[in-house]
């Protein structure tokens, strides 16, 4: 059984996906498709310049439409997935390839999305940090202890002994240092533009809150399973509704591949830049087989595997 899974932010690159555009005409079209909600995204997807692709309301976008043309370059030799789920941005992606709704809309309200999450907290206020070699227990008690009526929680929670916790800047780095102090053997200071999926993001979720549900929806072809609570989502309405918690929630990324390996999933296919998941996934569920479709030249890999299957 297979699952599709698709990145987040941090996996941007400018030159993403020019290769796919260039070899498949249905990516050529979901750039173009991407451009037509976006005026410019390719262009600033192909040729940058960086400092303007990582841009927070560029940058998911910019993945989005990423992910969505690797995902067709797929679906057009008939690979399709029986589960699907996204890393925090990426399950957007996950719910356009199960059709919850249009890749145009979402392209639309994920930049806003970004925009959103960066006004939330002003510039310099907000950290993240990744916690290695942690148990998640063991951080969340480090970001209690640390907070001091400050916020600082787990944000990520990755899996393979990797935490990202998020919260103001001096709650961050007390946290930080309290787990090194239970055990932690390194705390890495992320560059990040805000502090992501914790209470600091609440004044995002309750602006993007109404735009997700009055969305176009259909409930999803196959089940997204959700960063919020690991569980499949069957139905449009619980799809959006994950959405709308996950703006302020941890990505509970760990639980999320034990559900997929729990519902049978043994081929997992990461569909969009980077290889970020594949590493995680390979690291969670080890007896797995992963894939990533990033570039024409990975597609060889996958349908081999498929011919296996």
């Amino acid at each position: 059984m297979i699952a599709f899974l698709f990145p987040g932010q941090g996996s941007q690159k400018v030159g993403m996906g020019r290769a796919l555009a260039d070899a498949f005409p249905e990516a050529r079209a979901t750039f173009d498709e991407a451009d037509a909600a976006c005026p410019g995204l390719s262009d600033l997807i192909f040729g940058g310049p960086e400092e303007t692709l990582t841009l927070t309301e560029n940058t998911q976008p910019a993945i989005l439409a990423m992910s969505i043309a690797a995902y067709r370059v797929l679906e057009a030799r008939g690979i399709r997935p029986a589960f699907v789920a996204g890393h925090s941005l990426g399950e957007y992606s996950a719910n356009v390839a199960a059709g919850t709704f249009a890749f145009a809309d979402a392209v639309r309200i994920v930049r806003r999305r970004g925009r959103y999450m960066q006004e939330a907290v002003p510039v310099g206020h907000g950290a993240m940090a990744a916690i290695l070699g942690l148990d998640a227990d063991l951080v969340r008690q480090a970001c209690e202890e640390a907070a001091q009526g400050d916020v600082v929680s787990p944000a990520n929670i990755n899996g393979a002994g990797q935490v990202v916790i998020a919260g103001t800047v001096a709650a961050v780095a007390r946290a930080s240092e309290r787990a090194k102090a239970l055990g932690a053997k390194r705390a890495i200071p992320l560059p990040v533009s805000a502090p992501f999926h914790c209470a600091l993001m609440k004044p995002a979720e309750e602006r993007l809150a109404p735009e997700l549900r009055a969305l176009a929806v259909t409930d999803p072809r196959v089940p997204i399973v959700a960063n919020v609570d690991a569980q499949p989502k069957r139905d449009a309405h619980a799809a959006i509704e994950a959405l709308v918690r996950q703006v302020s929630s941890p990505v509970r990324w760990e639980e999320v591949v034990r559900r997929l390996a729990s519902e049978g999933v043994s081929t997992y296919v990461e569909v969009g830049p980077g290889a970020v998941l594949s590493g995680l996934v390979r690291k969670i569920h080890k007896d797995a087989s992963v894939f990533n479709i990033a570039a024409p030249d990975d597609l060889a890999a996958i349908d081999a595997a498929m011919a296996t299957n």
